[in-house]
């Protein structure tokens, strides 16, 4: 079954960190995901870019409006995803703990949905 681990983070962590823990945790989370990929849990992962570069887009009563950033009302934002693939939930928690971010803020994990499966 695949699940989708969404990536919850404070980025100002992140931006606090020195030039070296930063170089470090990245290693880290690059090796956690070549890791996954070589059990074959990884289907993709992908880092996006911060909330300020982010647009909000709306269609109500057939109007468009698009507002810059997301609207949260946390400092925690999504940062990026995961896409796994694991026999069950139990499986998909135990991967999403191993994902180095889940220690700076939260990994959101999701089953996915297969249209027209059974």
């Amino acid at each position: 079954m695949k699940y989708l681990c969404q990536v919850w983070f404070d980025g100002a962590i992140l931006d606090a960190m020195t030039k070296e823990a930063k170089a470090g945790f990245d290693t880290n989370c690059l090796n956690y995901d070549r890791h996954l990929a070589e059990s074959g849990h990884m289907i993709i992962s992908k880092a996006l870019q911060p909330p300020k570069s982010a647009v909000t887009v709306r269609v109500r009563n057939g109007e468009m409006s698009v507002t810059d950033g997301p609207f949260t009302e946390t400092k925690e934002a999504l940062g990026g995803f995961i896409l796994i693939e694991a026999k069950d939930l139990n499986d998909a928690i135990r991967i999403a703990a191993g994902i180095p971010l889940a220690k700076l803020g939260a990994i959101e994990v999701r089953p996915i949905h297969e249209f027209g499966a059974k």
